[in-house]
């Protein structure tokens, strides 16, 4: 009689464990997908309640015909129907207001690059002029953005702002996330002058663009999270710009309030791999680290020699907030979440030249004509002078 009942507290035990972790697959699931329990339970009991190939499988069945609407509009377009124009603005950080000036019946072509160099043959160019225009050549600019592609409601006239910003902002270098193949396809057709890297070609993933007329790719590696739970990883490129070694880094780290754990093991990896740069390599890691500042001190704070940018450019609070849902309403969540999620991390060469910040401001403050925000993020745009 005891055996069994032994047995029955056993089993009962086994069965309470099982239904805890398949709930906390479907909270995670959920989370990443924007989708629900229902929806979560279904795609993870469909592959054995492994969380990659459900999370492939819900993506491959709702993500494959996204932009097939963009051809359909092209050939509206060419047929005489126009799109209303759309001039979204963006503030620096002194308040002004930069415009970003689109045509929206044509794609948007990244080929035609503005002169960054200093042009000897003008005549009216003074000594001074010539020096500030090789200054400002001489800068790295990086943005960094979680795009939110597995958001797929307004997706190609939210990707079609992204590309606007990249025409406003020309910036060398690109960070990522929350990437998927067809809006990769996307950028690649709308941006030939950039070189694309990516974190993966299944599910979601990061990417780094490199501009390039100005970066040279010398090598990239995908290195995955061990025990990651979301298909997270780190994409490390190895550039030089403007013959200066640069590494670069970007990730997605975990998500949710309750992966805090996994997330910080993730962040001591990153910094373990920043550490390990050489001495003639400056290293710049950007994005959605979803962290919050306790985490970091959990950690044991920044190693040596890493500075948090924007901690090193005076903690300026018209950038601090990077998912604001005070104000950004692409995601219709009933609470006010302002947080730091994404982040830049600079360790400056020791020998060699100096790269030290600049300005930073975000971007994507603006909606666009469907009435949504670029992204659920704001994008960050950084300079750094080298």
């Amino acid at each position: 009689m005891s055996n069994t009942v032994m047995s029955d507290n056993h089993t009962d035990q086994q069965m309470s464990s099982l239904e805890e972790t398949r709930t906390s697959l479907c909270e995670q699931f959920a989370c990443v997908s924007g989708s629900d329990s229902a929806v979560a339970q279904y795609y993870l009991a469909e592959n054995d309640w492994d969380m990659e190939r459900a999370l492939n499988s819900f993506f491959e069945a709702h993500m494959d015909s996204v932009f097939d609407v963009e051809d359909t509009e092209e050939t509206k377009n060419v047929s005489g129907n126009k799109r209303k124009e759309v001039i979204p603005e963006t503030a620096d950080a002194s308040g002004s207001k930069k415009k970003i000036k689109t045509d929206m019946a044509n794609r948007i072509d990244l080929v035609e690059e503005p002169t960054c160099s200093s042009n000897n043959s003008k005549e009216n160019q003074t000594d001074s002029g010539a020096s500030h225009s090789e200054a400002e050549d001489s800068k790295l600019s990086i943005i960094s953005w979680n795009v939110d592609g597995l958001d797929t409601l307004n997706l190609v006239e939210r990707a079609r702002s992204l590309c606007s910003y990249l025409a406003l902002y020309t910036p060398d270098v690109v960070f990522l996330q929350e990437l998927i193949p067809v809006y990769v396809q996307y950028l690649k057709k709308h941006a030939d002058n950039y070189q694309f890297v990516e974190g993966s070609s299944d599910g979601y993933f990061t990417g780094i663009m490199l501009k390039k007329s100005r970066v040279k790719l010398l090598e990239s590696e995908i290195i995955c999270y061990p025990t990651t739970q979301m298909m997270r990883n780190l994409l490390v490129a190895q550039v030089t710009f403007l013959s200066q070694k640069l590494c670069l880094m970007t990730s997605h780290l975990e998500s949710c309030k309750n992966q805090s754990e996994e997330r910080m093991k993730q962040l001591r990896f990153v910094f373990q791999k920043i550490r390990e740069a050489p001495d003639d390599v400056t290293v710049i890691f950007g994005g959605d680290t979803n962290l919050r500042d306790s985490e970091v001190v959990k950690v044991g704070g920044l190693p040596p020699g890493v500075n948090d940018v924007w901690e090193q450019l005076g903690k300026q609070e018209h950038c601090r907030y990077t998912w604001d849902t005070k104000v950004n309403s692409n995601k219709a969540v009933p609470y006010i979440s302002r947080c730091r999620f994404d982040r830049i991390y600079l360790k400056s060469a020791k020998t060699g030249l100096k790269v030290t910040p600049d300005h930073m401001v975000l971007i994507g403050m603006e909606k666009v004509d469907c009435g949504r925000y670029t992204s659920d993020h704001w994008g960050i745009y950084c300079t750094f002078n080298t």
